[in-house]
């Protein structure tokens, strides 16, 4: 064992050694620190940007949406209504209107992501906006609640819309921003008297005038939640949504928005018969290893080059699938490549009844299939839902 003496020693000149080099290269030293210091800050600058992108990035109502809903919702469906009545030639805001809009967009298969269309009669009648007017629709819906969301457009009198709830029935908040409660008895004879069915989100409506939205939910505590909520812009609390929405070059016209945990619930071969989930099986084992998604966009987008909103080329498909790490998702990307082009066990047929396959990229921790729908086809219908193979977990 060394004496005390000798650790002493040793520690001193240590010591001394370090002063001798501190002074000699000192003032290197301290531009290293600097070159250090910068090369943090512009790393953080960079962490900060990929942060904020996802709802900045080009700046869409679908990311403003998000940001403004639940931040525990497990699951987004959107409509651009506007991008929708253009491309479908629809104009008017009449009930006949309302008629045609749905018909045509239910063809197009552009109506199955909205939370109002079973309701939208009965909001052209008595509400005074509907599908035909507004100009967009977020449906949120977390375990606890389910919240719609919907941009009336920047000419919106929602002082008018409210005088309209107090006449069918709603009573007034105190506060211009407060809640007008409805309840299932006055939803209820809404439906009656006019031989229409209006969903139970409508229960419960709040107007924000500033930002021209109009919130509903079928519960006034969720209301409540939603209100303080969508006072700040914020991110979901489930890892890798805020990804697969970055995969989106442009805001869709119809769309579903997963976290990773509902999609690996709702998109799953345990949903399908068992010699479906054999079948499966046997095409898993043939295509490769898969892991477990952290998020899922499903989009209809605008055709490229669409300039003004008008062209009437076929829509373009786009799945965005979220992994854990950059590895996972160069993995993934072939194998859900094999499997998208591949049977469709649990829907019926082949996928390639509902789309082709034009490109799988693996980007970061995220991978993009760009798919071309078939005409006649119902690609977001028949995805949005489960068993869907080449998003299996």
């Amino acid at each position: 064992m060394p004496e005390p003496s000798s650790s002493s020693s040793a520690s001193t000149s240590a010591t001394a050694a370090d002063d001798v080099s501190t002074a000699e290269v000192g003032p290197r030293r301290r531009a290293l620190v600097v070159a250090g210091v910068v090369v943090l800050t512009l790393l953080l600058i960079a962490v900060l940007a990929v942060g904020v992108r996802w709802w900045r990035g080009p700046g869409s109502d679908l990311e403003r949406a998000v940001s403004l809903a639940p931040a525990d919702s497990q699951r987004w469906t959107w409509t651009d209504w506007a991008a929708v009545r253009e491309r479908l030639g629809v104009t008017g805001t009449d009930e006949a209107a309302v008629r045609r809009l749905l018909d045509a967009g239910f063809d197009a298969d552009l109506t199955s992501a909205s939370g109002l269309v079973e309701s939208a009669p009965l909001l052209a009648q008595s509400f005074g906006w509907s599908p035909a007017s507004i100009d967009w629709e977020l449906l949120a819906q977390s375990p606890d609640g389910a919240l719609e969301i919907v941009g009336l457009g920047e000419d919106a009198d929602t002082a008018a819309l409210g005088d309209r709830l107090e006449a069918i029935g709603y009573t007034r908040p105190d506060e211009a921003d407060g809640i007008w409660e409805g309840g299932e008895e006055v939803l209820a004879r809404l439906n009656q008297a006019s031989g229409t069915a209006g969903t139970p989100t409508l229960q419960f409506v709040a107007f924000d005038e500033e930002r021209s939205l109009v919130l509903t939910s079928d519960q006034r505590t969720y209301l409540e939640r939603g209100l303080e909520e969508a006072a700040e812009e914020h991110e979901p609390s489930a890892p890798g949504v805020t990804d697969v929405l970055g995969t989106l070059p442009e805001q869709p016209l119809s769309a579903v928005l997963l976290t990773g945990e509902q999609a690996c619930g709702a998109l799953s071969m345990g949903a399908a018969g068992e010699s479906d989930q054999a079948a499966a099986d046997e095409l898993l084992a043939q295509a490769g290893p898969v892991n477990p998604l952290t998020g899922f966009v499903l989009a209809l987008l605008p055709p490229e080059d669409d300039g003004d909103g008008g062209s009437q080329e076929p829509l373009d498909l786009r799945v965005g699938l979220g992994f854990e790490s950059e590895e996972q998702a160069r993995t993934n990307a072939d194998t859900r490549a094999a499997l998208a082009a591949g049977p469709a066990p649990g829907q019926g047929g082949a996928f390639s009844d509902r789309f082709t396959v034009d490109e799988v990229t693996a980007e970061g921790t995220t991978v993009t299939l760009d798919l071309s729908p078939v005409a006649g086809a119902y690609p977001l219908s028949d995805l949005s839902d489960g068993p869907v193979l080449f998003a299996t977990c």
